[in-house]
């Protein structure tokens, strides 16, 4: 009788792990506009834990990720920490993914340097290099405000990037700016181009003392743009810790704050 009931806990804990990994993998991918492939592993031991829907871990694998139709991430990775989570029929019975309480995940993020690219094409980014008017640009164009376009972000070993862009001045259009800079994180939240340097091998001669004078104004910019908030998911919140170019990519190494899991796309 007593392996009967044993085995009965077994296959109930079988079926709960089966049902939280379908219902997980729902619920992960709803974070994205789209996603190439989104894999999920819980972790649960002894696995009889999962019928109170106590869970030690659960890590995420993400490719081809797209966030609000336009932020591609190449890899997006989390492990949590151990998670409570409503087994009940307001939560997994019913296709739901419910957390009793926050938790914590350790994340990384995989951006490519195309896709880095590709998003200052976004409206979401467009907006922010449009009709500039902080006065140290100002000064430059008589009053009018400023629009920066053709971005191009190239990544650079040890944490550096080379940013190319161009601005129109009223006596002046198709102005040339040219710099290298370091990645650097502030408050966990923000990525700062630190140090920037002025790169007049880029730039023709007659223009060099123009372009230099636009580089403390746009880097300005740049610093106000890349705020992690603005990419928050639905019930995950990003902090990094670290920034890592490898090659033509740029990792982003932290933890996630998860409130809840998304509640629809």
């Amino acid at each position: 009788m007593l392996g009967g009931l044993m085995g009965s806990q077994s296959t109930s804990a079988d079926f709960g792990e089966q049902m939280l990994n379908s219902v997980a993998r729902q619920a992960i991918q709803r974070l994205f506009t789209k996603s190439q492939s989104v894999e999920v592993t819980i972790r649960c031991s002894p696995s009889s834990k999962l019928l109170q829907g106590v869970v030690d871990s659960f890590q995420m694998r993400g490719e081809g990720l797209v966030i609000r139709r336009a932020f591609e991430a190449e890899e997006m990775e989390f492990e949590t920490d151990a998670v409570s989570l409503d087994m009940g029929m307001g939560g997994v019975l019913s296709g739901k993914l419910r957390l009793k309480q926050a938790t914590h995940a350790v994340a990384m993020v995989k951006l490519t340097e195309a896709a880095i690219n590709r998003a200052f094409e976004a409206d979401l980014v467009r907006q922010r290099l449009e009709n500039v008017d902080l006065e140290q640009l100002t000064d430059l164009s008589g009053g009018e405000p400023l629009t920066f376009r053709d971005v191009h972000v190239g990544l650079r070993p040890e944490q550096r990037v080379k940013i190319h862009a161009k601005t129109d001045l009223p006596n002046r259009d198709n102005v040339p700016i040219s710099l290298s800079a370091r990645l650097s994180v502030e408050r966990r939240r923000r990525v700062i181009f630190a140090d920037p340097q002025f790169e007049a091998d880029d730039i023709p001669e007659d223009l060099r003392s123009l372009s230099e004078a636009l580089l403390p104004g746009f880097v300005t910019v740049l610093n106000q743009m890349v705020d992690l908030e603005r990419f928050d998911l639905d019930g995950v919140l990003l902090r990094v810790n670290q920034l890592e170019v490898q090659g033509n990519r740029l990792l982003f190494n932290g933890y996630a704050e998860i409130e809840h899991f998304p509640r629809g796309r």
